[in-house]
């Protein structure tokens, strides 16, 4: 059956202290209605220092998720590893690993934002090996047993529900992110659609002699936004999809590979391009998803539509995925 996940990045342009508080308490709401209607995943993720507040501290956002739902899943993908304490953050997911019962979804990545490494004064030359160092911790720390930590012993507390750890993936496009992941033993979490990544992945974990799997995602992976009519709703609301669209194509140069990538510059170019979907029900389950990843709030959105985007996601869509 196909999977359900709603994303939240909570980006407002507005940015005001209320516009903000009203964003956040929405989502959580958005959260409880999405777990009581049968959605599989909330999906999250973290960017720092961004003028739109994109969302920066996706664990506070998860644990608001967990106190407000019952079985839905929280999935941060991705955290930026090398900024993170190794010892802290095997704390915090492992607390919110026992509050949620082991619904936490972890993807650690490595970013591709020198400037995000500048804002915690973390060098940027140095990202793999502290993402080595950062997987390496977690997985010692999530046994209970005291081991060495930079010269030090230590011993990180409490163990967490999932055993013997908390689902944790090695998100990337890159070889050195697959070896990592083989190394170690832990799934690999591409960031695009990279079937010859996926084949040398396998390779070192033969290399390696260590079991994993891929978590890969299908070669169209389409941000979708229900409305009973899509032409007022781009006419609308379509420069929200292209802020955020302009916003995450300013960050990505290079080699940078991912799923959710626009090369658009107006609403019309991004209406044709198809990253960005505006569909009823009807065109929503016609397309035929492997996975049906719903944007209610994107670039900004107001809140009103956002909701009725959902309703009608939760009510004519999500009942007949599993039909």
């Amino acid at each position: 059956m196909p999977v359900s996940v709603v994303r939240f990045n909570l980006v407002d342009p507005v940015g005001t202290p209320r516009s903000l508080s009203d964003r956040y308490k929405a989502a959580v709401e958005m959260a409880t209605y999405a777990d009581d209607r049968g959605i599989d995943t909330i999906q999250t993720e973290e960017h720092h220092g961004v003028a739109n507040n994109w969302l920066p501290s996706p664990f506070a956002f998860a644990g608001a998720v967990f106190g407000a739902t019952r079985r839905i899943a929280v999935t941060v993908s991705a955290i930026i590893g090398p900024l993170h304490d190794p010892l802290r953050l095997a704390e915090d997911i492992a607390v919110l690993d026992l509050v949620s019962g082991g619904r936490l979804v972890t993807v650690a990545g490595i970013g591709y934002r020198p400037q995000e490494y500048a804002q915690f004064d973390v060098e940027w030359k140095r990202r793999g090996k502290l993402q080595d160092e950062l997987l390496e911790t977690l997985l010692k720390a999530w046994t209970g047993e005291e081991f060495t930590f930079r010269g030090r012993p230590v011993r990180v507390t409490p163990r967490p529900f999932t055993q013997p750890h908390p689902l944790l993936l090695v998100g990337g496009s890159s070889q050195a992110a697959a070896r990592r992941a083989a190394r170690l033993g832990l799934p690999f979490f591409p960031s695009a659609h990279l079937p010859e990544l996926e084949a040398y992945y396998k390779e070192r974990l033969k290399e390696y002699g260590t079991e994993g799997w891929t978590m890969m995602p299908a070669k169209t992976t389409p941000l979708l936004h229900l409305s009973e009519d899509p032409d007022r709703t781009w006419a609308e609301h379509g420069a929200h999809f292209l802020h955020e669209a302009r916003t995450y194509a300013s960050w990505q140069s290079g080699d940078i590979k991912s799923a959710v990538k626009s090369g658009a510059t107006t609403v019309e170019e991004l209406r044709a391009e198809g990253v960005y979907r505006i569909v009823t029900p009807d065109e929503c389950l016609a397309q035929g998803l492997d996975n049906f990843v719903l944007h209610p709030l994107s670039g900004g959105m107001p809140l009103d539509e956002g909701w009725r985007s959902l309703h009608l996601f939760c009510e004519n869509v999500v009942p007949r995925l599993a039909v």
